[in-house]
């Protein structure tokens, strides 16, 4: 691929700093990050532990995406972007219920903001667009959502996705929008913000608290995801930015379904400690909490993808690294 610019929406967040890295590692783009420093972002500390903050392809503008570029930020960004990966959003289900109307303003009018700005740009080739697999609601036993199929989201944090994607779909066709989406699974890695299940179960196991495992509601068996690591992520975001086709979705899938219980066992063994577990029904007294999702990846295998690193070793590296790091386990 040939020397590209492109802007990266969340960057100083945890997905948005691998894919950066990836970016920076893999291609000679010039890049352009966009981030309005959240909470989940804990600042610039992930840009300067990459060392991005003094990178020479790398310009860091801090913009809250709910509002309009100003002519100061539009003059730093330039008119030249050829790619938009916007991976900025509100992604926390519980943050969600307690304050629906954030995820309104942020995932949907962010989203909307930077459809206006992309619909200016002469040069643009590529709008990718990064969703979740929550906006198609619980996967029932034995099923597994494709690319279009319908939505039915459950909690404001995926009804937020849902209709930012649909923003995306009528700019692409009213105006032309070079739009691609995927719509991906559980996401971990290091430097996760510590409210997400790993991080916060590393963190609880490390403390001798007991790990509250969501479950059905007998209490018998628990809930269960698709993990797949950061950069396996990004390099599959890479990957779709060279062979993927404008006007496609595609979903990024992780490489085997993992319980909560199993989850929490894998990484107490690798922490060689106990665990101490209770099985809890978050779904019958907290709606919208979805004990399963579920996505086919069969247009990434004809495009010839593969996982880079296993779930295994992944899992393995990033629990290693969390407790070489443990600040990263800090509110």
């Amino acid at each position: 691929m040939k020397t590209k610019k492109i802007l990266i929406t969340g960057a100083a967040g945890f997905i948005g700093h691998h894919f950066l890295q990836h970016v920076i590692d893999k291609t000679n783009h010039e890049v352009v990050v966009i981030d309005c420093l959240n909470y989940a972002s804990k600042g610039l500390s992930r840009l300067r532990e990459d060392g991005f903050l003094t990178h020479p392809r790398i310009k860091f503008i801090c913009s809250d995406l709910r509002l309009p570029f100003s002519d100061g930020v539009l003059r730093e960004i330039g008119d030249d972007v050829n790619i938009i990966v916007h991976m900025a959003a509100e992604s926390h289900v519980d943050n969600s219920i307690s304050n629906p109307k954030i995820f309104l303003e942020s995932n949907v009018g962010g989203t909307l903001e930077l459809l206006e700005y992309a619909r200016s740009l002469k040069n643009l080739e590529n709008f990718f667009y990064f969703s979740t697999d929550e906006v198609f609601g619980t996967a029932p036993e034995g099923t597994s959502f494709s690319e279009w199929d319908r939505h039915k989201p459950t909690n404001p944090y995926s009804a937020s996705k849902s209709a930012a994607e649909s923003f995306c779909i009528s700019y692409e066709n009213t105006f032309g929008l070079p739009l691609m989406m995927i719509n991906n699974m559980n996401v971990f890695g290091e430097r996760q913000y510590v409210e997400k299940y790993i991080p916060n179960t590393i963190k609880k196991i490390l403390n001798g608290k007991k790990i509250l495992v969501h479950s059905y509601p007998d209490k018998k068996k628990s809930g269960t995801r698709f993990y797949i690591h950061a950069r396996n992520v990004a390099a599959a975001v890479m990957f779709l930015l060279e062979k993927g086709t404008v006007g496609e979705k595609y979903h990024i899938v992780g490489e085997k379904e993992v319980s909560n219980l199993e989850m929490a066992q894998l990484i107490a063994k690798h922490m060689s400690m106990p665990l101490d577990y209770e099985m809890v029904d978050f779904h019958s007294d907290r709606p919208g909490h979805d004990l399963r999702y579920a996505l086919t990846d069969t247009k990434m295998h004809k495009l010839g993808w593969k996982l880079p690193i296993s779930f295994e070793e992944s899992l393995k590296n990033t629990i290693t690294w969390t407790l070489k790091n443990k600040h990263w386990l800090e509110e």
